[in-house]
This record gives structure tokens, C-alpha cells and sequence, in this order.
């Protein structure tokens, strides 16, 4: 998808060398380093640059370095039956420990044709389509989801109860990409404030609500509010029932459900990733996926031309006036990918200073296109 870029592109090569460089440094091992800047990576390359290079410092060095994310991750089974896993990563990296369950239930499902498991006691794990998508190459469906610390809150209420909560599918078709449905159940999720902080962009308004009712449009005011608990992102649907408000609600508190109840892992408050005293602790979050192989139905291809047929069907009805086309989800980040393969990754002023930090930091030896 072709846009107007004035951020320098640093090369995906180099820049996925330094990530696991930098992840290195600081304690992460490098099998899982490498699995960790691929998962930051394919956001930006899916064009989701709330979860990019724009969250690898502040939400997994400076969470190392503050000691609420353990570089070296012991993922422990639980529990495990030939169609189940139940996985404790011991607050380890949550991109790791949900590489290694999806291989386990990719596995079990070309077996028994289904799979589930939970993971707790995590930290983010990402993007979640990753996690879906590993299904999809592999012929299957894939749906997970995660708790994340508390900051959106429930229809009629003000206070950050739940996470922003994804609930994600990625469906294998006969088309050049997948139906990836890959969203947060809140109207806007914090990564894509602290997106516009860093752009210096306002947060549009009705996406946050104040103890008081009122909305908030300044992103630098939100996240410091937000941390407070002065503030709450409002679900998908808005504020309160006229808009379907409720409906959001439901799909958050679903999320929270599975990612938490089927590992009896810890939800909502104690998601906060702070002790009673303020100081820091572990988030332990959850996450939960599940694997549903095709073949075990009618099969994979009639499975997927079913699937590309119906999404033909909805890009091919009736547009609405002034609108050029119908889109299905997964189909823009397809066009981002294509539009970046060849140019890298757009980096903005403020993680060129980061990276650049993080260089001088770890005695690397990397130089930017954009120090030219």
C-alpha cells in the first residue's frame, strides 16, 4: 500500500541484526532474541507500528532492565493431555514462550485436528496475529488472545478494569494472504497512544474517558493519567449501550476469561505489573490458543476456496459513494508488506535516538542510514 514516507527506511537485515544484537546484551538468549525481533518485525511489517520498533525499548529492554521481564525464559508444562498444553513462563518473554506452544499444538492438531493451551505467569507477547499466523502457514486456523494490564473499563464504569484484550483469527484461503483478523477489543490500545505521543499527534476524541465522564484528546496526558488510574480506554462500541458499547465490553471480558480461568491465572488488578506498595512486579499475564485443523473437516483446499470465495464476494459488492474499494481484513497489511519488502523498515526521529542509545549502550557496531 503506497503512502506519502518521510521517515527514513533502515534495511529489514540490518535492523533484525541489531534487534537480536541489542536483545543479546541484555541477557536474552540468542535462539530466543532471534524469535523476539521477528515477532517485533512483522508488525512493522504488517504496517501495526504500535507493536514495532516503536515498543522495543519501552515495553521489553526497559522492562529487562527494571527486572518486571526475565531475559532468559524457563517455559514449565503444567499440564498436557494429546489435545491440551498448560504453560507456566515463569515471567519470562511471552513472544518466546508463545512460539514454543503454538509448535506443540500445531503438532497435536495435524494429529487429533484440534488443539488448545494457556499460557500464564507471561509478559507481552506481541502482536497476536503472529501466534495465529503460525497456524495459517501451516494450513490451520489460528485464534489466541491475551489479558494485558488493566486500562480499559467496563460499559457505565470509568475505572481500568481489563486490558485492551485481543481476540484474534488468522484463516488460511486460496488468495496471495489470509483472513487475519487481528484487533484490540478496546477502541484504541495503548500502543497506539503512545504511537501518536512519539509522532506528536493528539489522541482522537471518545477513545478515553476520565473518573469524571469527560474525554481526553492530549496522548502525553493520557499515558501519564493512565498510569495513574485516572482515566480508562473505552471497549469497541464506545461509551455506554447506544453505540454497542456493551458489545465490547463482552469481548473484552471473554478474553480476560480465557486468557486467565482456563490456566487459573491471575486477571484484571493484578494484571497492574506494580506491588501494593507502587514499586515494580512481574505482569503475569495469560494467553490462550487454539489450532483447528481443515482437513479434519471437509479439507484444507475446499476449506480454502470456500474461504476465498466469500471474501471475493464481500470486496466485490456494492460500494459506498466516494469509496474506491471494499477491503477484508488482513488484505492492508498484505499492501503494507508489499509496498515495504524492498525499502525496510520507516524509522521516526524518536527511535532513531533510541536506537542509536542502545547501540552506543551495548558497544555494537552498526551504523543508520539515517546518521548520513
Amino acid at each position: 500500500m503506497a503512502v506519502n514516507e518521510t521517515r527514513p527506511y533502515v534495511q529489514w537485515d540490518l535492523i533484525n541484526d541489531f534487534m537480536i544484537d541489542v536483545f543479546k546484551a541484555y541477557g536474552v538468549p540468542a535462539e530466543d532474541a532471534a524469535i523476539c525481533a521477528d515477532v517485533l518485525l512483522e508488525s512493522d511489517r504488517r504496517g501495526i507500528e504500535s507493536h514495532g520498533c516503536n515498543r522495543f525499548k519501552p515495553i521489553y529492554l526497559d522492562r529487562i532492565k527494571n527486572g518486571t521481564l526475565l531475559p532468559v525464559t524457563n517455559c514449565e508444562i503444567v499440564k498436557e493431555t494429546p489435545t491440551t498444553v498448560v504453560m507456566d513462563a515463569h515471567n519470562g518473554m511471552g513472544m518466546v514462550a508463545s512460539h514454543k506452544m503454538m509448535e506443540k499444538l500445531i503438532e497435536k492438531a495435524k494429529v487429533y485436528g484440534m488443539a488448545g493451551g494457556t499460557i500464564y505467569n507471561s509478559t507481552h507477547y506481541g502482536i497476536a496475529g503472529y501466534w495465529s499466523t503460525m497456524a495459517e502457514k501451516a494450513g490451520m486456523i489460528g485464534i489466541t488472545g491475551t489479558n494485558a494490564r488493566p486500562s480499559v473499563a467496563p460499559t457505565f464504569g470509568v475505572e481500568p478494569m481489563m486490558g485492551t484484550n485481543p481476540f484474534t483469527f488468522t484463516i488460511p484461503t486460496d488468495e496471495e494472504f489470509p483472513f487475519n483478523y487481528d484487533c484490540a477489543t478496546s477502541i484504541v490500545q495503548n500502543g497506539k497512544i503512545e504511537f501518536y505521543e512519539r509522532s506528536g499527534k493528539p489522541t482522537p476524541a471518545g477513545l478515553v474517558v476520565t473518573k469524571d465522564g469527560d474525554t481526553l484528546t492530549d496522548s502525553g496526558e493520557i499515558l501519564r493519567e493512565m498510569r495513574k488510574g485516572n482515566c480508562a480506554l473505552l471497549p469497541v462500541g464506545g461509551l455506554g449501550e447506544e453505540t454497542g458499547g456493551y458489545k465490547g465490553y463482552g469481548f473484552v471480558t471473554i478474553v480476560e476469561i480465557l486468557s486467565a480461568a482456563l490456566a487459573g491465572g491471575p486477571h484484571t488488578k493484578a494484571l497492574t505489573g506494580k506491588k501494593a506498595d507502587g514499586s515494580n512486579d512481574f505482569y503475569r499475564l495469560g494467553h490462550f490458543f487454539f489450532v483447528i485443523n481443515p482437513e479434519f473437516f471437509m479439507g484444507v483446499d475446499t476449506f480454502k476456496h470456500t474461504t476465498g470465495d466469500i471474501l471475493r464476494a464481500l470486496r466485490n459488492s456494492t460500494k459506498a459513494p466516494g469509496e474506491d474499494r471494499i477491503y477484508t481484513a488482513g488484505e492492508k497489511e498484505y499492501m503494507s508488506w508489499l509496498d515495504r519488502k524492498d525499502k525496510g523498515v520507516p524509522v521516526g526521529e524518536s527511535i532513531q535516538k533510541e536506537f542509536i542509545q542502545l547501540r552506543d549502550e551495548c558497544g555494537l557496531d552498526y551504523k543508520f542510514p539515517f546518521e548520513a
